[in-house]
Parts: C-alpha cells; structure tokens; sequence
C-alpha cells in the first residue's frame, strides 16, 4: 500500500488539495470553490465554516477519485492565502465573526491614524511591512474597536486569533494545537522579523492581547497529529 503526503492549498476563491507521492509527482488533485462576502464597498469576509467545509470536501473528494484510504495519508502540509484574519472560541473552535480578508480596505482610517502617531518607521523597521489595510494586525484592531465583546472576550483569553494556516491546523487537531508558522505571522504587522517573535511594541499600538496569538514555529516542522476527524486518521 503507497503512501502519501496530503498537501492542502487553501486559497482566496477555493481549496485544492493535492496528493503527492515519494515519487514528488501529483498523483491527484480536487478543487473546491467557496464564496466570498461583500458586505460594504471594499469589505471583503469569508465565513470560516465555508473554509472548512471546503477543506474537508477538497480532501474527501480526493481520496475517492483516487481510491485512497485515509490510511495512507502519513503527513500533511499546508499553503495558504496570508493575511486573512480570524477570532474563534478557545473553547470548542467555533467562530467569533467572519474572516475579514486580506483585499479588505475597512481598517483605512487605523492605518492613517497609525502613520498620524509617528509609527510607519517602527513598523516598516521591525517587520518589513508598510501600514496598510492588507495585514492582519489592522484587521484585529477594528474588529476589537467595533465590538466592546469581542475585546474583552480576547483579553479575558476565550477567543484565539490566526491566520488560515492557524485556523485548520486547530481544525486538524481537534483544537490542540495553536500555532503559526514565520511566513504568515510574518504579513500581521506583530511579528519582529530580528527576533522572529510576537512583540509588545507591535502589539500596543495595534491593542492586540497577547494572550490571543499563536506560537510561532519554522515552516517546516511537525506542528500536532489529527484528531476526531471522520475524513482522516
């Protein structure tokens, strides 16, 4: 019996997965499609559960079309959209709103607001990145300056921030693990690109809590093991 590695592209319009053997060669791939929300102009969301949805489709469809028990699946990787950012309940994975998106222009007015305090230099020099709506530490910010809920939820520690990557490695592991890797903590505009670490003179001025963020790891490391999933070991 072959196996496999599952790689999983989850991108801005749908979800690819792909089956790629020892060989390196693509023995099958399946795409599905998911939609994407436009509640004002220049707002961009995706509802995370589609994302999911789409995920588990992708791959399900995957292992019928190429007669592949879930079995022979022995690792995982995944590439993703950047930027896009998610809340979710540490409690039992559920959303706390929709995924603003990283073509999202709402948070405009907290990057002017930012650049107006003197703080594009720090930013552009400790993480490489303009201010700009298009990273997620903006998003974040307006998400928490319009909802007093989801700020002291955040700070009290019940909800949990991530990037895709962040959000289906929770969802693989059945909410044990909380991690990220540089390459996407490296577009939130809270990553120090020297210390390759979340810090407090990123996070201040954005009034993102600490206590929300995942851990950081190299793009290439084992990062958990799926759990209760009825599509995978």
């Amino acid at each position: 019996m072959t196996d496999y590695i599952l790689a999983i592209d989850q991108g801005t319009t749908g979800t690819t997965a792909l089956l790629v053997g020892h060989d390196l060669r693509v023995h099958g791939r399946r795409t599905v499609d998911f939609p994407q929300h436009f509640p004002n102009p220049g707002w961009v969301e995706h509802n995370p559960e589609e994302i999911w949805a789409s995920v588990r489709q992708a791959i399900i469809e995957l292992l019928e079309a190429t007669d592949t028990a879930s079995k022979q699946i022995m690792a995982i990787g995944i590439t993703n959209q950047r930027e896009t950012t998610l809340l979710w309940e540490r409690a039992d994975g559920q959303p706390a709103a929709n995924a603003i998106v990283w073509q999202c222009r709402r948070s405009a007015s907290i990057c002017q607001k930012l650049k107006d305090r003197g703080l594009e230099e720090t930013y552009r020099r400790q993480t490489g990145l303009v201010l700009d709506p298009y990273f997620s530490g903006t998003k974040l910010t307006w998400l928490f300056q319009e909802s007093a809920e989801l700020k002291h939820r955040a700070e009290d520690g019940h909800l949990v921030f991530g990037t895709i990557d962040t959000f289906l490695v929770w969802r693989l592991t059945g909410g044990k693990t909380h991690v990220t890797d540089v390459s996407n903590a490296s577009r939130t505009l809270m990553m120090n690109l020297q210390k390759l670490e979340w810090t407090d003179n990123l996070l201040e001025p954005l009034e993102v809590p600490r206590c929300i963020l995942p851990e950081i790891l190299p793009s290439s490391q084992l990062y958990g093991h799926t759990r209760g999933l009825d599509f995978l070991p």
